[in-house]
């Protein structure tokens, strides 16, 4: 719930600012655009207000985790695996490279 509720505060403070900013003082000059941008992000919070709660909700978090492909694998190497490219490990087991 304080996640809704802070993101409701934060997309509705810019079109209450900008209303506010209209009625206390008619000397500063705000663009009309100003007024569009913070409906926008207004309407923004009340689009994905559903999808907030619908990944709070367990049935739903179940789904979408099984929905990410890349997951953790649990099982670590058991062999460290070596280069035999490289000339210390070439000449600590013991092989020679010849070139033709």
């Amino acid at each position: 719930m304080v996640l809704v509720s802070g993101f409701y505060a934060i997309s509705w403070l810019p079109n209450h600012v900008y209303v506010l900013l209209l009625h206390v003082s008619s000397a500063i000059a705000v663009p009309g655009t100003g007024y569009y941008a913070s409906v926008f992000i207004a309407y923004l919070y009340i689009c994905t207000n559903p999808f907030i709660y619908a990944t709070k909700f367990d049935p739903v978090k179940k789904v979408l985790l099984r929905m990410i492909p890349c997951k953790n694998s649990v099982h670590q190497a058991a062999v460290n695996v070596i280069s035999i490219h490289s000339p210390t490990v070439r000449a600590a087991a013991g092989v020679t490279v010849t070139h033709a």
